[in-house]
């Protein structure tokens, strides 16, 4: 009988006593990005090794997306396998669980979940949780921007976008009338930050370089224009047209209205402009800047014991300063190690130790073997720049088998260029939808069947 109870197992961080009257102290990371992932792995190092701890990390995917590479994906030089790495592989001792966090509850210390196609519903509970939920894009409350936009967030979106523009040159290739034509061939990208200006050479080259396997079309016909400032010279030079000092005020699906009145037909508009935290983030009773969680040094949320947060969701101070550091992956990554760190430190009583971290340069790819770059205040660009980012990022991929594919995806395409086939269609799109949708009516109705059936039974089991 003993050995039996000393067998028993946490079931969905419910369970905080073992058999032998040991307590388990539950660790709860919120988010699988790079700061969730970081500190995932710090604690599969340590922590979750030991019997009296429990580390979960709970994730919407289950991989992790080295989203720097994320627009070499929509530009066809390399397939979407190609830049993620799948968690379960990585984490060996941390538990995993790929669900949707929906809410948080800060007085009973529990974190509500959606989970799997038939929206199954966890609830886990938590002595330390960290908060590393990323961030949304922003539409600043344009509905026909978010309706029609395409955004470049995720895997998906980068896919899909590559998959667009084949459809759209396909399309053109048919269509007669030139006016027609050219809206089918305008890429509008609004936002002029890193993810803006990638995505816009990425664009720009993928649709002029596959453009020789369409007869029918001229590269005159070919629009690309994007709404801001960085590497501007560089994309003028690959004949994309940089609109500055305004923005845009509203997106039908066909024409994009900027704020000075002007209207540029375009089929697609690829929107960058900007991003906010996630919305169980703002449901929190907690003190935010900008909307993020307001953390001290030390990456712990003020006034909320236990709770921390790293990465976009959190606002973490510059050292002696009034200002933050900025949400980008290089302090990510390095906010996960520091807060894990520090959680460490507060169960085993130890003391914690203030995040530091001066960025160290950025870098941007703008197509056509072309790049900018500022590493420890030098600036350069072109060939050099383009080769110096490629070679950082190759090194900064996880997994030595990923850095294989990419360097072969990249030979190949030095090569032999940009492959066009279009691998999701939207046949394709309509088919899954609709498969969905039976799944979901099937699953609401066995468990409205399920209900039905308990109350009947508890009916008969009233005595009389």
């Amino acid at each position: 009988m003993m050995a039996a109870i000393n067998s028993i197992l946490i079931c969905a961080g419910r369970v905080t006593i073992r058999g032998n009257g040991m307590k388990t102290t539950r660790i709860v990371i919120a988010g699988g990005g790079f700061a969730g992932l970081y500190a995932a792995m710090h604690f599969d190092k340590r922590l979750a090794r030991r019997a009296d701890v429990e580390v979960t990390l709970i994730s919407r995917e289950n991989f992790i997306l080295f989203t720097p590479l994320l627009h070499e994906v929509a530009a066809g030089d390399l397939y979407p396998g190609d830049i993620v790495n799948p968690l379960r592989r990585i984490l060996r001792h941390v538990k995993f669980i790929d669900a949707d966090v929906q809410a948080i509850d800060l007085n009973t210390r529990r974190i509500r979940c959606i989970a799997s196609v038939a929206d199954r519903e966890l609830e886990f509970e938590f002595d330390h949780l960290l908060l590393t939920l990323g961030s949304e894009t922003n539409f600043f409350n344009m509905d026909g921007v978010r309706d029609w936009s395409v955004t470049m967030k995720s895997l998906t979106d980068a896919a899909l976008l590559r998959n667009r523009m084949v459809a759209l040159l396909e399309e053109a290739s048919l269509e007669s009338d030139e006016a027609a034509r050219r809206q089918l061939l305008t890429f509008v990208t609004a936002g002029g930050g890193f993810s803006g200006t990638e995505t816009t050479g990425a664009v720009n080259d993928f649709v002029r370089e596959t453009m020789r396997y369409y007869p029918q079309l001229r590269e005159e016909s070919i629009r690309v224009e994007e709404l801001g400032r960085y590497a501007e010279h560089k994309l003028r030079d690959r004949k994309v047209e940089v609109i500055k000092g305004v923005r845009v005020a509203n997106y039908d699906g066909v024409v994009v209205t900027l704020s000075d009145g002007t209207s540029i037909p375009a089929a697609t508009l690829i929107w960058t402009a900007g991003v906010k935290p996630s919305p169980v983030i703002a449901q929190l009773p907690c003190e935010k800047e900008r909307g993020r969680l307001l953390v001290s040094e030390y990456l712990a949320v003020t006034g909320v014991p236990g709770l921390w947060a790293a990465g976009d969701c959190a606002a973490v101070p510059i050292l002696n300063t009034e200002n933050f550091h900025p949400p980008t992956a290089q302090h990510g990554l390095r906010e996960g190690v520091t807060v894990a760190k520090n959680i460490e430190a507060m169960i085993l009583d130890r003391s914690l130790k203030p995040f530091r971290f001066k960025m160290l340069g950025q870098l941007a790819s703008i197509g056509h073997h072309t790049g900018v770059a500022m590493v420890f205040g030098i600036k350069f660009s072109g060939f050099i720049a383009w080769w110096f980012w490629r070679s950082v990022y190759l090194m900064k991929l996880p997994g030595l088998a990923k850095k294989l594919r990419v360097m072969a995806s990249w030979t190949l395409d030095l090569f032999f260029g940009q492959q066009i086939e279009q691998m999701i269609t939207v046949r394709d799109i309509e088919a899954l939808s609709g498969q969905l949708a039976r799944v979901r009516a099937r699953t609401k109705q066995v468990r409205s069947t399920s209900a039905a059936s308990v109350l009947a039974n508890s009916g008969r089991d009233k005595p009389e």
